[in-house]
């Protein structure tokens, strides 16, 4: 794995950390470095969550690495924007659901890779933005698609167009991330609620995510559909009746992931 991807486990959740100083930026050793990490994560059953955050406290990940454009022209561009894409979506699709604990800057790729998470919170000195448009370039990494299903159309436009940054309270008030802490409680958080998602029933916390990802934008009968399917698919497994039967004599479930 690339250095400037540190995973470590914290007992059944995974820390993912971009650890590229001065500003973590995202490169291609850090694309591959990500896509290494996760694909870990993947494998190891005996995770139930992950989270992602930035080294230090000042940067989340502050976009792609521009000098990197520069001096290999936009050919390489290309080929990292379709890599940065097949990440997100791999992190979409992800057996575990991932955190972002958003410590610092998150801007450009940044931001978009925090938007792939399932939930994102936010140190109180955090901000957030696409400043793609001041370069004169656009979003890559899923910004002009992720961001209007978070916030809505036009707030997304606002942001896209105008390369404005939010802080955190701005961003918690349009729903782009889900909760705001003061910077010393982001770690402890941000595990807190991992452990939570972890010690859900791992067949139904991946087909919840499989059935809203399914419906998103998409009729509600269609999304109905895909719902009825992945609960007549839970409802046959052993953890729904292990489930059920904890629920009926009052006591904790023991998930099997069966």
């Amino acid at each position: 794995m690339a250095d400037q991807v540190k995973l470590e486990r914290r007992g059944r959740v995974a820390w993912v950390t971009i650890d590229h100083p001065p500003a973590n930026a995202l490169g291609q050793a850090m694309l591959d470095g990500l896509r290494e990490a996760f694909a870990e994560i993947e494998g190891d059953r005996t995770l139930g969550a992950s989270v992602i955050t930035g080294a230090g406290g000042r940067f989340f990940a502050a976009g792609a690495d521009i000098g990197e454009f520069a001096s290999q022209g936009l050919g390489v561009a290309r080929a990292q924007i379709a890599d940065g894409q097949r990440l997100t979506l791999e992190m979409e699709q992800q057996r575990v659901p991932i955190v972002a604990a958003i410590n610092g800057l998150a801007l450009g790729a940044g931001l978009e890779l925090a938007m792939a998470c399932d939930i994102r919170i936010a140190s109180r000195t955090a901000k957030l933005g696409q400043p793609e448009i001041a370069l004169g370039i656009i979003p890559g990494w899923g910004g002009t698609q992720r961001l209007p299903r978070l916030v809505g159309r036009g707030r997304a436009l606002e942001m896209l167009l105008s390369g404005e940054q939010l802080d955190a309270n701005r961003a918690l008030e349009m729903g782009l991330v889900n909760r705001v802490v003061e910077p010393d409680r982001l770690v402890d958080e941000a595990q807190a609620l991992a452990e939570q998602l972890a010690g859900r029933a791992p067949l139904a916390v991946a087909a919840i995510r499989r059935a809203v990802a399914a419906g998103l934008d998409r009729p509600l009968e269609a999304g109905l559909l895909a719902e009825r399917s992945e609960f007549e698919a839970v409802s046959r497994t052993a953890d729904a009746q292990e489930g059920i039967s904890a629920f009926v004599h009052k006591r904790a479930p023991e998930w099997s992931g069966h």
